[in-house]
Parts: C-alpha cells; structure tokens; sequence
C-alpha cells in the first residue's frame, strides 16, 4: 500500500508545482524517465493506466522508486473505476487521478487514506467531487474548459479550492508562470515534458534540466 500519507503527498503536489505524466510499456525505460524527473527535483510523479499490462510496469516501477528515488510520491493516473484504482494501491500507488469523477473510485482511495484528484470541468463537478472528500481536484482538459482564467474565477467563490490542471500545459516560463499566477497547486505534464527522440535516444540528462527549469519558472511565478 501506500508509503505516503495524505498530507504528505498534497505537499509533494504543492513543493515543486510540476506532475510529470507518463507512460511506456517498457519498465527500463520508465524507470529511467522516472530517475529523470527525480533528479530534476520532481517530487510527484503520474504513471498512467494507458497501456496493455501498464500495472505489471507499474508494480516494478513501485519497487524502484522506493529504493532509488526516496521522497517520491509515486501515483497512478487515466484510472477510472474502483477496481483499477484498487489493483494499483495494492501495488504502491501514493495518489490515484483520473480523467473523470466517480464517486466508488473517491470511496475506495477514502478508505485507504490515498489522494484522488478526479477530472473536472465545471464548478458542480468540482463541488461534487469535494464533497466525496478529494482533496484536490483536477482540472481536465484545462485549457478547453477555459485555461489559467477558468481556475481564477474558480477560486473566487471557492478560495478553499486545491486545483491540479492537466492539458494545455507546456515546459515553458509563459505558460507556466500564467498557471502559477492562476493559483493551481501544481500542473501535470505529459507529451511536452518528454520528447519522443529525447526518450527513445534515453538522454535522461536533458529530461532532468527540463524538469529543473519548469519547477523554476513555476516557484518563481508563484512567489510575486
């Protein structure tokens, strides 16, 4: 089960500001993505469900980060329903987020005491999923929902709102610093934060000082 509790894994979100979001079939690859990001000062890292025995990556994926990467909150993602999101705290998941809210996937990570940050795209779907007890919710698809002035207008009425965006997230200081100064927790970053030659040449080097400049530009916007 988990290492990490709640708070715990809210603190990873909130300390660096940046989730990456990955997948690949192969673990040796994952883990050295993975490696990657740590080194680059990630602290919360979103392996999704995406792929054909993506849990059996996942299970190896777990074991490895415990031992090589200690202080990361490792957690699944593109988990839809209870069962899944069962097998994959079974396995070590630290947070479970999903495109989507259910309400049996929030019930079940509540009871195990593991973070579910659901998918949203409207101020009832965000209350919902806060009255099921998700402590921080997701804005999905981000930027089609409305982008950095969605979740401005958002906080107005619920400052008490922990928000994770997803999508139409870019390694850049523009965009990043416009969702800092948005009041997200942190933003999640896929595609763009993994080039698909700088992955398959495995120049894990550049994926680290990625990392490193978007945790600055973020923290940097976040502080004026």
């Amino acid at each position: 089960m988990a290492k990490y509790n709640k708070i715990q894994v809210i603190q990873a979100f909130a300390s660096t500001g940046v989730v990456p979001v990955f997948y690949h079939k192969d673990v040796e690859v994952a883990k050295g993505v993975v490696k990657a990001c740590y080194d680059g000062g990630i602290r919360a890292f979103e392996f999704t469900n995406r792929g054909d025995f993506a849990i059996d990556v996942f299970k190896e994926l777990s074991q490895f980060a415990l031992s090589e990467c200690p202080g990361l909150a490792l957690g699944a993602g593109t988990v839809i329903d209870a069962p899944t999101a069962a097998l994959y705290m079974q396995y070590g998941a630290n947070f479970i987020v999903s495109p989507n809210f259910n309400p049996e996937v929030a019930r079940i990570c509540n009871r195990h005491g593991v973070p579910y940050s659901p998918g949203c795209g409207t101020v009832t779907e965000i209350g919902n999923a806060q009255e099921a007890g998700c402590d921080v919710v997701k804005v999905f698809p981000a930027g089609t929902v409305g982008g950095p002035a969605f979740v401005k207008n958002i906080l107005a009425p619920l400052p008490w709102s922990m928000v994770m965006v997803t999508g139409a997230v870019e390694p850049t200081e523009e965009n990043l610093s416009a969702w800092a100064k948005s009041g997200v927790i942190c933003v999640g970053m896929g595609s763009k934060l993994f080039p698909k030659d700088v992955v398959a040449a495995k120049d894990w080097k550049s994926i680290s000082d990625l990392c490193a400049k978007a945790i600055g530009w973020f923290q940097a916007a976040r502080k004026k």
